[in-house]
Order: structure tokens, then sequence, then C-alpha cells
């Protein structure tokens, strides 16, 4: 005979793949001939743009491309000059896990990037990208959570609530953001816009009802060149809000959303004083909700035999999740003094982990790079690598998801002993804990077996081991949990150990 078992459906969303892919470019180009010989390169910079990513059989793909901004000085005029060229990039990651459903998410970054000169009308520039994949395959199953007439041939069923996080959603929304700017009126105006910089942020994701609103703010940040060559830079926020569509979340769950741009562009208007904004941007949502299940862990009958299939259930649990920020203070040392501070940016390098017990230690290497004039009247960039950490408390089984960006600008001056710098860190993390357990799946019992307790004697005195339920002690001997409460007057379940116990045969 088979039983009907009681099911409840368990659908969202497992992460099959998580991992970084470092990948490098390089890309020869000739100087325009409109643009003057290169005397010498003073600083790259590369703005990562994300076109597409694709899960296939076994593979996760990202494709994208990185703006690279070169700044050098011409031979023979003055005044510093730009060279803007972009580099396409292809990478993936490889899993036997992924397949054609599943969904892929991808935040890439640039970790550095530079320029050397092969003549003064050809430069070879080479980009570092970091790219964090992170792939979802969509789940739709069922869980026994119970016998649907227990009572029937005497059925006992332990039944276990179980708390268990659930990526319910994993959903995107393209978007566009356009706009006018004008410089401040203490800023003089702009002859020729040398590079923009964007720094994007999520600062607040709720969900109500079917949808997932968000808002952020994008920090832009220009460096143009001025009247008589004086470099000049300029910062606005431009703040954002969009709807997107989410399924299967309740308004408790929690909202992490990644923003991406797909294409920057920054355009210098006529007057010198106004900038065309156009943004193509991507926001990536993981939506977690925290759900009880009922799991049938452990069935038996005391008049049948019955036989049990179990399967293992994964379940984890959010154990914490927010965003922890670092102050990164440095002086960089430079060979001739610096006289004026141009321009100043970071860009996150390699990120690590360490754990020692329940304390990890997330670190991550900051190359922040100044654009300087030095006392003797030439510009100059410096770059070097600088250190940000940040511990958690973790217990033994959780696992650390983490992403670092330099939120704000970098704050740069000259100063004795070379140029100090001051930067903020924001470490963006997740702390999952997984477990299995082992739930029973299917069941058949042989009504033609009856539980044979002819040699069993009526009582049984029996002492309770060390950690041992009273569960274990019911179905070892086909009686149950409530005869064995009543026999010795327990009030409930919990019977510590060393306690002896009357055990009644089953009637």
């Amino acid at each position: 005979m088979e039983l009907e078992l009681e099911r409840t459906q368990l659908s969202g969303y497992e992460t099959v793949l998580e991992t970084t892919v470092d990948h490098e470019e390089t890309m020869e180009m000739i100087v325009p001939d409109a643009c003057p010989d290169i005397l010498r390169i003073c600083d790259t910079e590369g703005t990562v743009c994300l076109r597409s990513k694709e899960a296939l059989e076994g593979r996760a793909e990202v494709l994208g491309s990185v703006k690279a901004a070169v700044l050098y000085l011409p031979d023979g005029e003055e005044g510093m000059r730009r060279l803007e060229v972009t580099l396409p990039f292809t990478c993936g990651a490889d899993s036997a896990g992924v397949t054609s459903q599943c969904v892929v998410q991808a935040v890439p970054r640039v970790t550095a990037a530079e320029t050397r000169s092969l003549n003064p009308r050809k430069v070879l520039v080479r980009v570092n990208l970091s790219v964090l994949v992170q792939v979802f395959v969509p789940i739709c199953g069922t869980v026994c959570s119970g016998v649907s007439q227990p009572e029937e041939a005497g059925i006992q069923q332990l039944v276990e609530r179980c708390d268990t996080c659930v990526t319910a959603c994993v959903q995107e929304k393209p978007f566009t953001f356009a706009d006018e700017i004008a410089l401040p009126g203490s800023k003089p105006e702009a002859e020729e816009l040398l590079r923009h910089r964007l720094a994007l942020r999520c600062s607040e994701a709720k969900v109500i009802g079917s949808k997932l609103i968000f808002k952020g703010e994008a920090q832009l940040q220009v460096l143009y060149r001025a009247e008589a060559g004086v470099l000049c830079t300029a910062e606005f926020e431009l703040p954002f809000s969009q709807i997107m569509e989410v399924n299967g979340a309740g308004e408790e769950a929690t909202c992490q959303v990644q923003i991406l741009p797909t294409s920057s562009d920054c355009v210098l208007g006529g007057d010198g004083r106004t900038f065309s904004v156009s943004l193509g941007l991507l926001a990536q949502a993981v939506v977690r909700e925290e759900r009880n299940l009922d799991l049938l862990t452990d069935l038996y009958s005391t008049a049948y035999e019955l036989s049990a299939e179990t399967d293992r259930c994964n379940l984890s649990r959010l154990l914490d999740w927010g965003r922890k920020e670092q102050t990164v203070r440095e002086i960089l040392e430079v060979g001739v003094p610096a006289r004026e501070v141009c321009d100043a940016y970071a860009a996150i390098g390699p990120v690590a982990q360490s754990r020692e017990g329940t304390r990890l230690t997330i670190n991550a290497q900051v190359n922040v790079t100044v654009l300087y004039q030095s006392e003797e009247g030439s510009r100059t960039s410096v770059t070097r690598a600088l250190q940000a950490s940040c511990t958690l408390e973790l217990s033994g089984e959780a696992a650390c998801s983490c992403q670092c960006v330099c939120p704000a600008p970098v704050f740069a001056t000259p100063t004795s002993g070379g140029i100090e710098v001051r930067l903020q860190v924001d470490f963006q993390y997740t702390v999952l804990e997984s477990r299995t357990v082992l739930a029973v799946s299917a069941l058949r019992m042989d009504e033609t077996a009856p539980r044979d307790t002819s040699a069993q004697p009526s009582i049984v005195l029996r002492m309770v081991g060390t950690e041992e339920r009273l569960w274990d002690i019911a179905k070892a001997y086909a009686t149950t949990q409530r005869d064995i409460m009543q026999a010795n007057d327990l009030e409930d379940e919990t019977v510590p150990g060393g306690k002896l116990l009357l055990i009644p045969k089953k009637r």
C-alpha cells in the first residue's frame, strides 16, 4: 500500500556558480590625424560597460567593452590632450552545473589600465579586468510535509519546522538616463573634456506587491582643460528611481541591487559650461526571502512494516548582509614634490578572504592613481596599491560573498613627503549558512506484514541515553511518544539523559 503524502511546493533559484574571472585585453591604436604627436603619456583610465551575458551548456559568457581615456602631453603644443580607444572583451567561466536555462549576473570592473607609446603616432593600450560571475538555476519542486491520514495503521510521523532562506527572484531591468548639467559658477569654462567617470549606487530597494522599487545615485566626475591649459574637475550627483517586476517574493524580502553601465557618454556643450550626459544602465536584482518549511524527516508504523525513501534537502539561512565602510588614508611618496593635484581615482584590485575560527577577514587591494603637477611644472601621474580590510564574525558553516566598491571621490592633496590620499571603500557582503536535511520523499506500507510484538514484554524499564530523543525510543519499541509520556507522567517530549523510563507495549 502506498500512502499519500502531503507536499509543499518549493520554487526559486539555486546558485550553481559563483566565481571571479580575471581577464586582460590589449589593442594598438594609431593617433588620429587631427591630434598632435605624443610627447609623453601621463595616465590611462578605463570605464567598463556590460554588453550582454549568456548561459550556455556548461559555460557562462560575459561580453562588454572598456573605453580607455589616454591622457598625454603633445609634442610642440601646450595643454593636456586625450585619446580614446574602445576595447571589446569576451570572457567566461566553465561549470557542469550551468545550462541554457540558467540566469547569469555579472559585475565587471577595471582593475588596472596603462598605455605604452610605440612611436609618436602609435600606442599600445592594456587593461586588466575582474568579472564577478554568478549563475542561478531555477528550481520548482516539492518537499514532503506529512502523511495525509497518519492515524491509519498507527502511522507515527516526525515533522520538523525548518527555517530556510530562498532566492525567490533573480531579475534585471535595463533603463536609460539623460540630463544636461552645468558647471558651478565658481568653475572656469571648459575648452575640452578630457575624461569622465561614474560611481553607481543603489541606496534603497523594497518589494511592494509585485514591484521592486529601487532608488540610487550616479556620481559623475569630469576632468576638463580650461583656458591656458589649466586642468579642472567637477562633480555631480544624478539621482534615479525605477520599478522592476518581481514574482514570488513578499514585502519582507531582502533585495540586493547592483547598477551597472551598459553605455556612458558625456559631451561638452558649445558654451563651455554645460555637459550632455547619456547613460545606459542595467539593474541586477537578487531577492531573498525567509520561509518556514514543515519537513517529514522520519516515520514508522506501530502495526506494519514501512519502507521509506529519503532525499537530501538543501537549506540555507541568511545570517547577515549589508555594507561596511572603511576609510583608507595614506601618503604616496613621489620622486618630485607635487605642487598641485589635478585628479585622483581608485580601482579595486584583487579581493581575498582569510579565516581564523569564527573571524573572517576580507582584504581588498585598492589601486590609487593621482594625476598631479610637480614643483617643476610638469604633469605626471603616480599609481600605488593600497590595502583595505574589514572583519566579520561567522558561525562554523557560514560562507560570505563580498563585493568592494569605492563610492565616493578620492581626496588627494600635496603634503610634506608626497601626496596624501583619503578614500572610502565599501564592503558589500552576504553571509549564508547552508545545511542538508534528510527528508522523506516516498514510502510504502506492507499490510501483509504486521509487526510481530509477541516476544516483547508488556513493560520495559529503559534508561535514556545522552542526547537521545523520545522519538527514537518510541520508534525502537514500536510504541508512541504519547504512551511513554502518559506512563511516566511527562509533560513534554524533552527527557534528560540518564532518566529511567517505563516503555509500555503498544496494544
